[in-house]
């Protein structure tokens, strides 16, 4: 059965490019965003690892920590940094997993068992479905997965955004509508009484008599 919202994040130990890490003390107690990729070398998967690196601080912002995996040996990584580098004109500073054995592509549910054991001579279009991005809450929970088609690169602007809004209503007992970002007026949700409404957010729009919206409280 594959990973779901709000499963524990599987821990694991793993080489990187800088160095040797347990996942779960790496995270420590604050936000994490795990970002897989199916091979080195391949066009669109440069681009999003150099559009994460110059994010960084952004994430580093909201208290997440960025980490990259790839289905191949770090010395590889290292060699693809480069690349990165002079593709996007931004450097990898944050770790890459390397994955040569396919344990944590098979851990994450990314790759089924039988999928072997060596990424060597694997092609990307054997790791198609190593594209999902994980955000894990500092209680290692796992709060989102979303999943990409290799042609597809990914929109790490709705990462971010994604990561307020859930910031934001572990916070509050609120939630956000669609298309909702920083400073939007956001949905009381139902266990939240009227007169609790008022006492909290100070006013509140009845849209529906199940849909309620207040002013974003602070961060």
């Amino acid at each position: 059965m594959g990973l779901r919202i709000n499963d524990t994040a599987p821990d694991f130990t793993a080489e990187t490019t800088q160095g040797t890490i347990n996942f779960h003390e790496w995270i420590g107690d604050g936000w994490a965003v795990l970002f897989s990729h199916p091979k080195n070398f391949t066009p669109v998967c440069t681009t999003e690892l150099g559009t994460m690196a110059g994010l960084e601080g952004e994430f580093r912002k909201r208290n997440a920590k960025i980490i990259g995996i790839s289905v191949d040996p770090v010395q590889d990584h290292h060699r693809w940094q480069d690349d990165i580098e002079t593709a996007t004109g931004f450097r990898v500073e944050y770790p890459l997993i390397g994955d040569k054995d396919l344990k944590i592509a098979k851990l994450y549910d990314m790759l089924p068992a039988e999928a072997g054991d060596s990424s060597e001579g694997r092609t990307p279009a054997d790791n198609a479905t190593v594209r999902s991005v994980y955000i894990i809450g500092p209680d290692k929970k796992i709060k989102l997965v979303l999943t990409y088609p290799m042609t597809t690169g990914r929109n790490f602007e709705e990462i971010l955004r994604a990561i307020d809004s859930i910031q934001l209503t572990a916070k509050h007992q609120v939630a956000t509508p669609a298309n909702w970002k920083l400073g939007d007026d956001v949905i009381i949700t139902p266990a939240v009484s009227d007169e609790d409404a008022k006492a909290r957010f100070g006013g509140f729009e009845t849209i529906l008599p199940y849909l309620r919206k207040t002013k974003q409280p602070s961060a």
